[in-house]
């Protein structure tokens, strides 16, 4: 299966069987059962698994208990097998499956566990090799992430989204340079995904440190290192703050790097605090408020030139009293390098905005001045909460890594200038980036004389650039300042898309994208079980920001989301069938999955046959219009025109009932409840030759039979011909060879795609200058005289109305 329909129909399989338990504590049962599946099958594929799974310890067993009236109390045995074997009681069984409260009494705790077992024992994670990554551990992701936004504002914390960790990571600096001996740090880990997200990064990984204070979830954090292959991280429980565990005498433990999502604005942070271990140095934290106490944690956890990248919410930037002594502390020592606000809505615990600190303790003194980004607009709507896009994530990690001013998004704000008494080491962005659009003012002028004002013209500079006769095609001067159109308003976007300067740029476009596609299409081919997919996007997406970085109009970022909207919509699934598959098994039809215990069913692509003997088959590679579009374009034409033929024939029926299947029409006696068929037709013909009736009501319903014929037989030749298709179709896959596969996927499908995606966003940029046209034009249309005139029109006419009615105004 694609990968994006194994998890989809994992998560509704085990949501179907959730019943009525909340979310949060459902989560330990499936993640739980995941576990034991996939070191079970590590253990029988891979001989140097760190996990030893024993004899009656393993998701083989599980499956044996499947319809037993026990199962509940024999998984418990298995896990705890498991467990015990590798010294992780307290982290894998800690869910108890025989709970009747949450998992039901008698028959129907023994169907909702034989059911799910039955779910994950579909999954077969012996090789996989997709993303460099496992197929497992991207299951375990996609289902955290989905539990977290079942789990409700109070319980989905335990889980920062993948997006919001992969911004932190590359922020501290780590990339290809990074060792796997350099180690990283997370205070307040929850399940450990931002941990594992940071270490991905790194080209070898990274030594892994977290502590967690929630035991089921430092429970969840140890199950998912393991399942992506730190099963020697260094993961333990216990409340930071006042029980940090990475101590080394009366001092914390340091490390080169640290990411954190703690907790925002927790008021009982101070409970049970007895040692300070020299965090709070530079101030304490108010005590209904631990915000600082998580970064001053984080900051004394850092090497001397460690670095930091923290969520905190946006009060910690301009919040008064102790912290902002403690901030003003901060930036005079230089610790706090960039500032980056981040939209609202992010994360599955709250709603409110919150912005990445990122702390360097490296050349701390020598700093002079705050990296500051706005990112707050950059977003997508995903359901309730919001998500940033592969464009919001590239354009934040750019701009801040090589220090880019953008207006109204990122600036370089001097420590004097935050120093200033009017700012007195406040952070809030808003004081120092202005992030709204200019004013769309009003032209007083404008409105007394009419005409469009310059000025507005003006500010779509960008499009005279690029297309530099354009302006003067559309609009000529009105009077000093002022302008009007040249031609009618109905004709602005055609004049510009039949504009050479347009036809120009598009080939450009077009050119661009094609050099770019044509530079990896060999690495595309070359796909085998050793690609890394990961490495070959970030390639591609890379190269193709970098061909578009100071092109004319286009944002070099849009682009890149097309690409990589793609890639997460359709290409990743394709690769991931290419890497574990081959390119000739992925490309071959499989039958649909149907059955009712496993609740996975799936809508065919192709269907073969009739009756008993149908077969319906999903394409997952290849879908077959790619494959009729080159092999069998005459064939296709054939049913389009059988198609059409067909619709005239129903569109023949329908009118003639229309015009004599009226009240007193000739085919009223047919009808029966206000509708007609042709069993109704022909019924009434046989009674109406035998009751002698108008030989004309006689003659329609003949000629109705006729028509009625006439469709049936119009869609039995289309029937036939798109059979006969569908089959051609289907034998076709088998014979395809592996460069027509390449041909058909690479070429058809993915660039064809990618170059329509990226051509789209020209047609959005024609567009948006088309509308602002049309709505200058409107807003200016009528002149102040011009509407008085009316004015003053309307009201004679009223006056005349009321005079005819005798009535004096």
């Amino acid at each position: 299966m694609r990968k994006s329909d194994l998890y989809g129909a994992l998560w509704r399989s085990c949501d179907e069987l959730r019943g009525g338990m909340d979310a949060s504590q459902y989560k330990d049962y499936v993640l739980t059962l995941l576990f034991v599946k996939y070191v079970t099958d590590k253990a029988t594929s891979d001989r140097t698994s760190l996990v030893d799974v024993p004899a009656g310890g393993s998701f083989d067993d599980m499956v044996a208990c499947k319809g037993d009236r026990e199962i509940g109390d024999k998984i418990n045995r298995i896990v705890g097998r498991l467990a015990e074997a590798n010294g992780l009681g307290r982290v894998v069984d800690l869910a108890d499956f025989n709970d009747e409260d949450r998992l039901g009494k008698g028959r129907e705790m023994q169907d909702r566990l034989s059911k799910l077992v039955t779910i994950i024992a579909d999954l077969d994670f012996r090789d996989n090799r997709a993303e460099g990554d496992d197929l497992l551990g991207d299951a375990y992701e996609y289902l955290m992430r989905h539990f977290a936004r079942e789990s409700g504002k109070s319980k989905g914390q335990f889980y920062t989204p993948a997006e919001v960790s992969r911004v932190l990571a590359r922020l501290v600096g780590i990339g290809p340079g990074t060792r796997q001996d350099h180690t990283v740090y997370d205070p307040t880990c929850g399940s450990g995904s931002l941990l594992l997200k940071v270490a991905a990064e790194a080209p070898r990984g990274l030594t892994i440190y977290g502590q967690e204070k929630d035991n089921a979830t430092w429970a969840l954090a140890r199950m998912n290192m393991i399942l992506h292959g730190y099963e020697d991280c260094d993961i333990r429980k216990g409340d930071t703050i006042a029980s940090p565990q990475f101590t080394r005498g009366a001092q914390l433990q340091t490390f080169d790097f640290a990411v954190a999502n703690p907790p925002f604005s927790v008021k009982s942070w101070s409970n049970g605090l007895e040692h300070e271990y020299g965090r709070f140095d530079v101030g304490r934290p108010p005590d209904k408020n631990g915000d600082y106490a998580f970064l001053l944690h984080i900051l004394a956890s850092l090497k001397s030139n460690g670095k930091a990248a923290v969520i905190m919410p946006h009060g910690v930037l301009f919040r008064g009293n102790a912290e902002a002594g403690i901030r003003k502390e901060l930036l005079r020592r230089g610790y706090i390098t960039g500032v980056i606000g981040l939209p609202a809505n992010l994360f599955y615990g709250t709603g409110i905005p919150a912005c990445m600190v990122v702390l360097d303790k490296e050349h701390a003194q020598e700093r002079t001045s705050i990296f500051m980004i706005d990112a707050s607009q950059g977003f997508i709507k995903d359901g309730s909460k919001n998500r940033l896009r592969s464009q919001d994530i590239h354009r934040i990690v750019d701009v801040f890594t090589r220090r880019t001013e953008v207006e109204r998004y990122s600036r370089v704000v001097p420590l004097y200038e935050i120093a200033d008494p009017k700012n007195d080491y406040n952070l809030n962005i808003a004081r120092y980036i202005t992030s709204s659009e200019p004013e769309d003012t009003q032209d007083l002028h404008a409105h007394l004389r009419g005409g469009i004002p310059d000025r507005d013209l003006d500010a779509l500079g960008g499009f005279w650039s690029a297309f530099t006769s354009l302006r003067t095609t559309l609009f000529k001067e009105l009077r000093p300042g002022y302008s009007d159109l040249a031609v009618d308003v109905t004709e602005v976007q055609q004049t510009i898309l039949d504009s050479a300067e347009f036809q120009k740029f598009t080939t450009d476009v077009r050119g661009r994208v094609d050099d770019w596609f044509e530079v990896h299409r060999p690495h595309l081919h070359a796909l085998t079980e050793d690609a890394v997919p990961r490495d070959v996007i970030a390639r591609m997406g890379d190269d193709l920001l970098a061909r578009f970085t100071g092109a004319l109009l286009l944002d070099e970022y849009d682009v890149y989301e097309q690409l990589m909207t793609y890639w997460q919509k359709v290409m990743r699934d394709d690769v991931f069938l290419v890497v574990n598959d081959g390119w000739f098994e992925a490309a071959q039809p499989r039958k649909v999955i149907e059955g009712n215990e496993r609740k996975r069913f799936e809508t065919p692509d192709l269907i073969v046959g009739s009756g008993r003997g149908v077969t319906r088959y999903k394409l997952d590679l290849i879908p077959s219009a790619l494959v009729v579009s080159r092999y069998f374009e005459k064939e296709q034409v054939e049913v389009d025109t059988l198609n059409v033929a067909a619709v005239e024939a129903a569109r023949a029926v329908a009118e003639y009932i229309d015009e004599y299947a009226t009240e007193d029409g000739l085919l009223a006696e047919a009808m029966d409840d206000g509708t007609m068929t042709k069993a109704l037709a022909s019924a009434r013909l046989k009674r109406a030759r035998q009751e002698g009736a108008d030989p004309e009501e006689v003659k329609v319903l003949h000629r109705l039979i006729e028509l009625y014929n006439a469709d049936a037989l119009a869609k039995k030749a289309v029937k036939e011909a798109q059979a006969a298709l569908d089959l051609a179709t289907l034998t076709k896959y088998g014979d395809l060879t592996m460069p027509e596969i390449q041909q058909l996927v690479v070429d058809d499908k993915w660039s064809v795609a990618i170059r329509d995606g990226i051509m789209a966003e020209v047609n959005a940029l024609i567009l948006a200058l088309v509308g602002r046209i049309q709505q200058l034009v409107e807003r200016y249309a009528q002149t102040v005289g011009m509407l008085g005139a009316e004015w003053e029109r309307c009201d004679a006419k009223v006056a005349r109305h009321l005079a005819d009615m005798g009535i004096e105004r």
